[in-house]
């Protein structure tokens, strides 16, 4: 067995058989789909997952749980996991009707520890982008001989990952966290001996509101300490801190400051969660704004690296409340 898609269910109803529809639409030889339903409250989704595994017995596998977050029901569905591939998909996201195929054939040419691929992202008004979740890179390579990759986006939902990667590193998603990707995609990257980056979307992502990097408790993006001290940690103990220190650098860059600071800047320029953003920078990355990596920022982020570098936490707010009136 190939593949085995695990799809994580926790109140998505009105998602949830488009995301299950857009995998059957695909060729499932060789493929296992495995729906964990974490203790849904809706009254709806657990029915329609028994639905779809009465449909497809040999195919879709159900599982019912208590609630354990995102990250601990991707657990539960690699416990059950069969496949050589483990793909981890949203149920509120959707596949393109190739991209199976386009998997299996990648798989086949080269038999790589990880596959990267780019996805299309788009809301529930209908706008759409193309996001590149990691650089390009011809053949196969690891971490090592491409740091750079560690700067990727750590999605989970944006590769294939060898399943014996996770056995044998006793790697697993923190249960109940955000940030589980990061705690998780770039360790599995570390240890992955091939990568191979495609270039076709085949991954489509639902920006919601609801969604967790739209959610307006403020307090939880503390937690996005907790996943770099988890990471860093885990980077010391396998004696690779100092040869991806400037990666790692960049990557707190990207997602203390770039992303939770401005977050909670755009909402409350006094909240307290600022200073230890701050204050985590200047302990771990003192000379961040040296980075090598820094050059590669766009214009509007190295502005507001400098913004954030000079407190000005309510010109931040200002700034973005001018360009979403524009």
């Amino acid at each position: 067995m190939k593949l085995s898609i695990i799809i994580p269910v926790y109140n998505v109803a009105q998602y949830l058989r488009g995301s299950i529809d857009s995998v059957l639409a695909n060729d499932c030889t060789d493929c296992q789909i495995i729906l964990v339903d974490d203790g849904a409250t809706d009254g709806i989704c657990p029915g329609i997952c028994d639905e779809y595994g009465a449909k497809y017995p040999g195919l879709i596998q159900v599982i019912h749980q208590e609630n354990k977050g995102l990250g601990g029901a991707r657990n539960t569905g690699i416990a059950a996991a069969e496949g050589e591939y483990l793909f981890f998909v949203d149920s509120d996201d959707t596949l393109t009707p190739d991209a199976l195929s386009v998997l299996r054939k990648a798989i086949d040419e080269t038999h790589a520890d990880v596959y990267s691929f780019p996805y299309t992202a788009h809301d529930e008004q209908g706008r759409e982008s193309h996001l590149a979740t990691s650089i390009l890179v011809d053949g196969v390579f690891t971490l090592k001989e491409r740091p750079e990759f560690l700067l990727s986006l750590p999605v989970a939902g944006a590769r294939i990952w060898k399943r014996e990667l996770f056995l044998r590193s006793g790697i697993r998603f923190p249960e109940k966290a955000w940030y589980e990707d990061i705690r998780t995609s770039m360790k599995l990257f570390a240890l992955a001996e091939s990568i191979v980056t495609l270039r076709q979307p085949i991954y489509r992502y639902l920006q919601r509101q609801g969604s967790i990097m739209h959610s307006a408790n403020l307090d939880r993006n503390r937690e996005i300490l907790d996943a770099f001290e988890d990471l860093l940690t885990w980077f010391r103990e396998n004696g690779m801190l100092e040869r991806y220190r400037k990666e790692l650098e960049r990557l707190a860059i990207d997602h203390v400051l770039l992303a939770a600071t401005v977050r909670v800047a755009r909402a409350d320029p006094k909240h307290p969660l600022l200073a230890q953003f701050r204050s985590y920078m200047d302990a771990n990355f003192p000379d961040y704004r040296k980075n090598p990596y820094m050059s590669g920022l766009p214009r509007l982020h190295k502005l507001l690296v400098t913004l954030i570098h000079g407190k000005q936490y309510s010109l931040i707010r200002l700034l973005f409340r001018l360009k979403d009136r524009m």
